[in-house]
C-alpha cells in the first residue's frame, strides 16, 4: 500500500475527508459511491464502487456475443475503466482507464457515432497511442435509475468498415438491457 503522508482526523459524526489530491488521482468525484472493507491487520480499505462491475462476468459474455454477431470490437465500460472486451486483445483494453472525453460523453448521456473513417472519432482509452486507428465506432451510455453507470461500444480498426444504424440499434439495445439489469 502506498503511503501518502497525509493524516486526517475523524470528526464527531464519524466522517473523514479524503484529500483533494487523492480524489483527483483516483478520479473520485462528489457523490461517487465507495465500498468499505477491513483486513486482518485492522486496516480500512476504501474502493470505488462500480455498479456495473457487479455484472462483469455477464458483461464479458455479452461482449463476446456482440463481437461474434457484428464482427467488431465490443467493449463495456463503467464510469472509469473498460470492464469487458471481445474481438480485440484483452491486454489492450481490459481494466484500462477510459478517456476524459468518453467520461464527459457518458456524463452528458450522449450517444456517439462515427460511422466512417472520415468522421471525428472519440478517444476511448486515457493513454492509447492508436486512437486514430478506428475506422468507425458507436458508443451508447448505460443508464440505470437516471444515472449513467457506463457505456457499450462497438469499435472497428478495419479501414473499409462502415457502421450503420444496425450497429447503433445493437449498442442501444445492449445499453438499455444492462441498465435494466442494474435496476432490478
Amino acid at each position: 500500500m502506498k503511503a501518502t503522508g497525509v493524516v486526517r482526523r475523524i470528526d464527531d459524526l464519524g466522517r473523514i475527508v479524503i484529500p483533494k489530491e487523492i480524489r483527483k488521482t483516483l478520479r473520485i468525484r462528489e457523490g461517487d459511491p465507495l465500498e468499505i472493507f477491513t483486513d486482518k491487520e485492522g486496516e480500512i480499505i476504501l474502493k470505488k464502487y462500480s455498479p456495473i462491475g457487479e455484472l462483469s462476468e455477464f458483461a464479458t459474455q455479452y461482449t463476446e456475443a456482440l463481437a461474434k454477431s457484428t464482427g467488431h470490437i465490443a467493449c463495456i465500460s463503467d464510469k472509469d475503466t473498460i470492464i469487458a472486451v471481445s474481438g480485440a486483445p484483452k491486454k489492450e483494453y481490459l481494466e484500462k482507464s477510459i478517456s476524459t472525453e468518453l467520461e464527459k460523453l457518458m456524463e452528458d448521456k450522449m450517444v456517439w457515432s462515427a460511422k466512417t473513417k472520415e468522421e471525428k472519432h472519440m478517444p476511448v482509452l486515457l493513454t492509447d497511442p492508436n486512437e486514430t486507428n478506428y475506422s468507425s465506432q458507436v458508443i451508447y451510455p448505460i443508464i440505470a435509475e437516471g444515472d449513467t453507470i457506463g457505456s457499450v461500444m462497438l469499435l472497428s480498426k478495419e479501414p473499409t468498415t462502415k457502421m450503420n444504424d444496425v450497429e447503433l440499434k445493437v449498442v442501444q439495445s445492449a445499453a438499455h438491457f444492462l441498465g435494466k439489469q442494474m435496476e432490478e
